[in-house]
Parts: C-alpha cells; sequence; structure tokens
C-alpha cells in the first residue's frame, strides 16, 4: 500500500522537449495506468550498501540495517543512491538492494497514530537517458514508490537537456521522479526555472537539493506547486530548509542515528522549532563529520563500522578512511556515545569489486 498524496493520469501532459531524439530510448510501455506519488515527507535515510570481508554484497548486513532503520521510525527509505555507492553496483545487485528494502517495509499496519510504512525511492539515475528508464521501470516492478534520478553526470547537459532526460524519464520510467540536484558530483546544477518547470508535471513530485545555494533552494521552495515536496540533500542544511518550509532531508547521518533524524524532521514540521535547533546543534558535528577525511560514504561507512554494524568494506575507486580522519570520528562517536571504546585500529582494504 502506497501511501497517496495526489494521482497522477497517464495521458497529462508532459514539460516539452525537443522533437529530435539523439540516443534511442526503450519502446514505451503500453498503457501503465494511473500512477500515485508518495508523500515526500520527514527523514529518508540514504542507505550504505553493506559489503562483506570479500567484496560481495552483505545481505543479511543489509538487512539488520533494514530493520534497524524500519524499527527507528524512519520516514523513507532510499536505496542505490550516491551513499549506496550505486556505480559500483551490478544492475543484480542493485535488483537485490532495491528488493530487500521493499520486502523490509512492506506489510507494515499504519500505527495509532496514523504514521504510515517508510516510504522508498529507489535510485535508478545514470548518465544515460535509456538506461535511467529501464532502471526505473525495474525498481517499479520490485515494488519502489518512486525513483531518484539524478542529473546526468559527466555529460554535461544544459538546462533544456536537462528538462528533456526528466521528462522522458518520468513520462516513460513508470514511476513517480524525484529529481536529484548534486552539481558538485554531476558537473551540472539544474537551475531553479528548470526544477519549477519540471515541478508542473504530474509525474515529477519532489527534488532533492544537494546544490549547497540557500538562494536557489528557497526559490524552489517558494514559487513551487502544491505537493511537490523539496528535500535537503545534505544533513547540515536541514534545519534551514525545513525553516524555508522545505518537508525534510535525504540523509547520511540517519544510516548511524536514524530515530534522531526523524525526530528532528518531526519537531520542526510540527512547529517544535526549540526541539529541532536543540537536536540539530547536537548531531551538526556529526553531520560534517560524515564528509571529512574522504568523499560519501567512506567516513558514514567507517562509522558504521566503528558502531558494530556492517565491515568497513567499499569498491574502488574508493578506499577506507585513513588517519588520522579514522581517529577522528572515533573520538566523536565515543563522546556521542555512539560506540563504547573509540577503535583507532588500522582501516580495513577496500573489498574486490
Amino acid at each position: 500500500m502506497n501511501p497517496t498524496v495526489r494521482p497522477v493520469p497517464v495521458e497529462a501532459e508532459a514539460v516539452a522537449r525537443p522533437a529530435a531524439r539523439a540516443v534511442a530510448r526503450p519502446a514505451p510501455h503500453p498503457a501503465p495506468g494511473p500512477i500515485s506519488a508518495p508523500r515526500i515527507r520527514g527523514a529518508f535515510t540514504a542507505l550504505v550498501t553493506p559489503f562483506d570481508v570479500g567484496g560481495a554484497l552483505d545481505e543479511p548486513a543489509l538487512r539488520r540495517l533494514l530493520d534497524r532503520q524500519v524499527a527507528a521510525g524512519i520516514d523513507g527509505l532510499v536505496p542505490c543512491g550516491t551513499t549506496g555507492e550505486s556505480p559500483t553496483l551490478t544492475p543484480a545487485e542493485r535488483e537485490r538492494v532495491i528488493a530487500a528494502t521493499v520486502e523490509a517495509v512492506s506489510g507494515l499496519p499504519v500505527d495509532g497514530a496514523g504514521r504510515r510504512r517508510p516510504v522508498v525511492i529507489a535510485g535508478t539515475g545514470t548518465n544515460d537517458t535509456a538506461a535511467t528508464i529501464r532502471a526505473t521501470r525495474r525498481a517499479a516492478e520490485l515494488g519502489a514508490d518512486a525513483a531518484l534520478v539524478v542529473a546526468p553526470y559527466y555529460n554535461r547537459p544544459d538546462q533544456r537537456m536537462l528538462a528533456a532526460h526528466f521528462t522522458a524519464v518520468a513520462d516513460e520510467g513508470g514511476l513517480p521522479v524525484v529529481v536529484y540536484n548534486v552539481p558538485s558530483r554531476t558537473g551540472a546544477n539544474v537551475e531553479p526555472e528548470t526544477t519549477l518547470r519540471l515541478a508542473e508535471h504530474p509525474r515529477i513530485v519532489a527534488a532533492k537539493e544537494a546544490s549547497g545555494n540557500l538562494e536557489q533552494i528557497a526559490t524552489v521552495i517558494r514559487d513551487r506547486p502544491a505537493g511537490f515536496g523539496v528535500m535537503a540533500g545534505d544533513d547540515a542544511w536541514t534545519l534551514a530548509v525545513l525553516a524555508m518550509g522545505g518537508d525534510g532531508v535525504i540523509s547520511v547521518a540517519s544510516n548511524e542515528i536514524p530515530s534522531e533524524l526523524a525526530e528532528l524532521c518531526s519537531a520542526a514540521l510540527t512547529g517544535d522549532w526549540t526541539r529541532a535547533r536543540a537536536l540539530h546543534a547536537r548531531w551538526l558535528p556529526l553531520f560534517r563529520a560524515n564528509f571529512r577525511g574522504g568523499p560519501n560514504p567512506v567516513p558514514v561507512k567507517a562509522a558504521l563500522a566503528l558502531m558494530g554494524l556492517i565491515e568497513d568494506r567499499l569498491r574502488l575507486p574508493l578506499l577506507p578512511l585513513d588517519e588520522p580522519a579514522r581517529g577522528r570520528l572515533a573520538a566523536l562517536l565515543h563522546d556521542e556515545g555512539l560506540i563504547r571504546v573509540p577503535d583507532t585500529a588500522p582501516a580495513m582494504t577496500a573489498g574486490a569489486a
């Protein structure tokens, strides 16, 4: 059962795109039927993908992480995104991760407070529109509620091309789309005017904004149509985005502290700004630590390993966190009560791809 905000008619008009198509795309699905958009609001965890000592997908560890997230009351789960090392996952591994995530939340009842099960937003974006459509269709078949679609990287598309890409995925992918804007990784910024134009598409339901540009994010929040969600893409910006009227965060830190991020978002969304500010202030050092000493998800995987939740394994070209950053992270986790004794043992080597 998907939580819904607005039904999406199949025959709705899409954002205009160029008549000529430089890249062949899969043939449109025959009459996929109406799509219901999930409510993108609260704290969503950008899940790490755990690997075992041989470098293979560690499914038992993944299921333990998922059970921990659900028990903590997280609002949503985002498998196969940047934090999940999606570029190094095989198609079969991506399917297994998405399927496990859907299974972890399936059948959960609405509780007495009316809380719905976590929404599953599967990362399906690539720099190939046809491949992204195929991945999105497969995520739909596996039961995901929506697709997180990153701006195409390396290709450096302009705004017209970005609009065409996201529109094609929304038209043909079979899932509601969350636009993921992270120019520091993709080399292309989805400008506010483009996001707002895409927001009129009935199957483009939210944006994950990791541009680091507060003015840009504020513009999208101010001018968006009703029902279009705006999620912070950086933990340290969560409070600011919520204060401007945004909807929450797709979080790295909620891998470590899921209940605390859920509480921060809930407090802000219900007007308890004193509590929201206090939680933000307490956990700001962890938000920062998750991006120091190596690119995401290097620090958060080190933290989860120190917490005894996963092996500290990544796939090349990423390597585990090195000293002295690992020692600083261990000390912070100890100070915050997340580990008992700081672990300053040498970092593990990268797992096999």
